[in-house]
């Protein structure tokens, strides 16, 4: 297929479904997703469309309604999620309790606390849950809500919001499909949304995880703006006129680049 044959094709599928991930355009062009990408960046110097967080969407849309699998997230941005979940770990004392709710980020998270020990850990991710019980971690108590599966494998809506209903946290831990100034944090559906509102109510305090990809990136529905979270924590990928009003609207930003902003 020629370079203009998948551009067209790529245009087709954007417009009929709104967004859609490098991964899946990929898999419907039976190319790889280097060749997707070159296409999207001429598409999008174009005009023709607009490139998100993992994705596409069109030009008439400008709000992300799709998510990525876990898998595939996972694999993104992994040394930023690293340093940032490095940082995030440092908030978590023995003896707490804590929500670590779903997404790669709050994963990599997870991953560093499987070297503490005597905490309490509520969560509505699979993946999460799978890490701890397949870890060989000491003292680490972890519950697993139910609710309605995510692409990110993540469980959401009434039955998670009563689960977590039932215990206070020290902190929340929560990732976000997009960061913006005026739609502060947001989630690719109104029931993740609910959820996450939701949970953050349990917390004396929460902290947003999320890499400089997601800066400028709006969910379809808003959990939060950004003075509403505690703690923010982004890599140091993001540039330092975003990063200056990212701190003049938040109550606290972290950096985890090792103190270079």
């Amino acid at each position: 297929m020629l370079a203009a044959q998948r551009q067209r094709s790529i245009l087709e599928e954007v417009e009929s479904r709104g967004g859609v991930s490098v991964g899946e355009l990929a898999e419907f062009l039976s190319v790889s997703e280097m060749t997707v990408r070159r296409d999207l960046e001429k598409l999008e110097r174009d005009g023709k469309l607009r490139r998100v967080h993992g994705g596409v969407v069109s030009n008439q849309s400008v709000t992300a309604t799709f998510e990525q699998p876990f898998e595939e997230t996972r694999g993104r941005q992994v040394r930023e999620k690293k340093l940032i979940a490095e940082a995030a770990a440092s908030l978590v004392s023995p003896g707490s309790a804590i929500a670590l709710l779903g997404g790669s980020s709050v994963y990599a998270l997870a991953e560093q606390l499987t070297n503490h020990s005597n905490l309490t850990i509520v969560t509505n991710s699979i993946p999460v849950s799978d890490l701890f019980s397949s870890s060989a971690s000491r003292g680490i108590t972890v519950y697993l809500s139910g609710g309605s599966r995510t692409p990110t494998d993540s469980l959401i809506g009434n039955l998670a919001v009563d689960a977590f209903a039932q215990f206070n946290f020290d902190t929340v831990f929560m990732g976000s499909l997009g960061m913006e100034a005026q739609a502060g944090f947001s989630a690719p559906s109104l029931a993740e949304a609910e959820t996450n509102r939701a949970i953050m109510r349990q917390a004396h305090r929460s902290a947003v995880l999320v890499d400089h990809t997601k800066w400028g990136v709006k969910g379809f529905s808003s959990f939060a703006s950004l003075s509403e979270v505690d703690v923010l924590i982004v890599d140091s990928g993001i540039n330092n006129g975003d990063l200056a009003q990212l701190r003049e609207m938040s109550k606290k930003v972290i950096v985890a680049n090792g103190g270079a902003k």
